[in-house]
């Protein structure tokens, strides 16, 4: 039994690491995308190239609207409306009325201090912006996207003195037809201390349905293909979420909750209100828009969303009541979620965020962690090593069966049943708490993985970010020996020929271990750390070996 876990260990963990690798050799995913180091701008909100040309060249082109503009700019020219909060610094073209910038200024492409805010929007290639509209007649969608919009807002910065600003973006113009004019009236009102964007589009002479939403991969930093986690489009319809990227485009009907475009770390979301079907389409290779579909509109009822563009925080996630703290994939379990793990995951992750506010380190955190569990599971792990040592005296005894009854399977099987009744030995007592425990650490993996609170999170010395692998494995090759001294005092009950080809095992776990996130490398390495401690206090101070009696043939103490 002992040797079908640790098959069974290794093949799961080969899992964990091989699959992204195995599936790019055989040519079915791409590269790592270079999207972070496309994406990495200046500091400075970036503007369209016809508002960056110079007057001389341009002389159409019009400056970035000023704060104390509240009344309707006609506009002469492109221009570019910034919009600065304590969270995001974000860029309005009045060109479409779309979103041409949004960057987090808490977050930052690498843990330098230099290093250029997070950019939430795609730059690479023509494609529909954020809050662009689409109808079914498809001049009419490139003129409301190609137009000039009048442009009114009532605030400068955002901050705690001026909490709300809002803006608003117009355009009229004829209709096609005699009678007919065309009005698109786009109401932003933002808040300082949220992600979170209230959007409210008023339009006149536009018939049939109308469509607005995410444009092209708004919200992916880095579109890479990782262990767990939904990467590209995901919706909710109804309560059920859908979480694959068509081959060509895909229409779902239903009540749409949200529509996002999301990486493992940031995301952008639409949640509309009577939106009726969402609209998800494969723009290229790692490129996907996102759009949430209206009911013909009306003037008297605009169509209304909130747009969410920021991180991937399970507590803000949360507060916006719509399920979206469901996309940090806590469930994962190979191929597929698992509840069990879920219900797991989250409690630790509290736990893990209430040890940090008080050591304001997560490495810190995740040993006290680690130590947490340990103890949590330290009766269960005394019963599984008292019954391997148990099974390890009685090995000459079941060796001596399987030679007498080695012609006879079911004299063999009962005998052996037998043996261990009359010894009251469990031959699986060795295994089951270490299945029980599968749970925690398949739960621990997705935190320690997934959650953006580990992304950048400094340790100590070299460790400057535990959500990425160890730079110099110091860690995986401390994990690996202190793996192969644990192997070595545990019991067990294998032939020398088995337990010699078992000391592969910690060089093996050690390469698997190089390319981990150093929080999980420094999770298995400190408890590695505590079950020696705990074997060598179990050995000296509690563990009393039985013996057998040469009468009875009775374990005694």
């Amino acid at each position: 039994m002992e040797k079908r876990v640790v098959i069974f260990l290794i093949l799961s963990l080969t899992i964990l690491v091989g699959y992204e690798y195995v599936l790019r050799q055989m040519g079915l995913t791409p590269p790592p995308s270079q999207q972070t180091d496309q994406q990495a701008p200046a500091s400075t909100v970036p503007q369209t190239s016809e508002a960056a040309a110079t007057p001389e060249k341009n002389p159409a082109a019009a400056p970035i609207s000023r704060p104390d503009e509240r009344a309707a700019s006609v506009p002469a020219g492109v221009q570019t409306i910034e919009v600065v909060t304590d969270l995001y610094r974000a860029a309005i073209s009045n060109r479409g009325g779309v979103i041409t910038s949004w960057e987090l200024t808490r977050y930052r492409l690498t843990p330098e201090s230099a290093s250029p805010p997070v950019q939430l929007v795609h730059k690479e290639g023509k494609f529909a912006g954020p809050l662009s509209l689409h109808t079914t007649d498809e001049a009419l969608t490139q003129r409301v996207n190609e137009a000039l919009y009048e442009v009114e807002r009532d605030f400068s910065r955002l901050d705690a003195a001026h909490p709300t600003g809002h803006l608003t973006l117009t355009y009229r113009a004829p209709g096609q037809a005699p009678g007919s004019p065309v009005h698109v009236e786009k109401q932003l009102t933002f808040h300082h201390d949220s992600y979170v964007v209230d959007v409210a589009v008023v339009t006149e002479g536009i018939s049939g349905t109308l469509a607005t939403g995410l444009g092209t991969n708004f919200g992916i930093v880095e579109w890479s293909e990782g262990l767990i986690g939904l990467i590209g489009p995901a919706s909710r319809i109804e309560d059920k979420i859908e979480k694959d990227l068509p081959d060509t485009e895909q229409e779902l009907k239903g009540n749409v909750k949200w529509v996002a475009l999301q990486d493992k770390y940031f995301m952008s979301v639409a949640m509309p209100t009577g939106a009726t079907a969402v609209w998800i389409k494969k723009e290229g290779e790692r490129l996907a828009s996102a759009q949430v579909r209206f009911p013909a509109p009306s003037v008297s009822a605009p169509l209304t969303f909130r747009l969410y563009a920021g991180p991937k925080e399970f507590e803000i996630l949360k507060t916006l009541d719509a399920g979206l703290e469901d996309t940090i994939d806590f469930g994962w379990f190979i191929f597929g979620s698992w509840d069990m793990v879920k219900a797991v995951a989250k409690p630790l992750f509290s736990v893990l965020r209430f040890l940090h506010d008080y050591t304001q380190n997560y490495g810190i955190a995740i040993v006290l962690l680690t130590v947490g569990i340990k103890l949590l599971f330290a009766p269960l792990q005394y019963k599984s090593y008292k019954s391997m040592k148990e099974m390890q005296l009685l090995q000459p005894k079941v060796l001596a069966l399987q030679t007498k009854y080695k012609d006879d399977r079911d004299r063999l099987n009962k005998e052996l049943i037998k043996l261990y009744r009359d010894h009251k030995v469990n031959p699986v007592g060795g295994c089951l708490p270490m299945l029980l425990q599968m749970p925690v650490f398949v739960a621990l993996f997705n935190v320690l993985y997934m959650t953006i609170e580990l992304r950048q999170a400094p340790f100590l010395l070299w460790v400057t970010d535990l959500s990425i692998p160890d730079p110099y494995y110091v860690l995986p090759i401390l994990m690996g020996v202190t793996m192969m001294i644990q192997q070595k005092i545990t019991p067990t009950t294998m032939d020398p020929v088995q337990a010699k080809i078992m000391l592969l095992l910690p060089a093996f776990m050690t390469l698997l271990f190089l390319n981990f996130a150093s929080g999980l490398v420094l999770y298995w390495f400190t408890n590695n750390l505590l079950t020696i401690g705990q074997q060598f206090v179990t050995d000296r101070y509690i563990y009393r070996q039985p013996t057998f009696s040469a009468s009875s043939d009775q374990p005694t103490t």
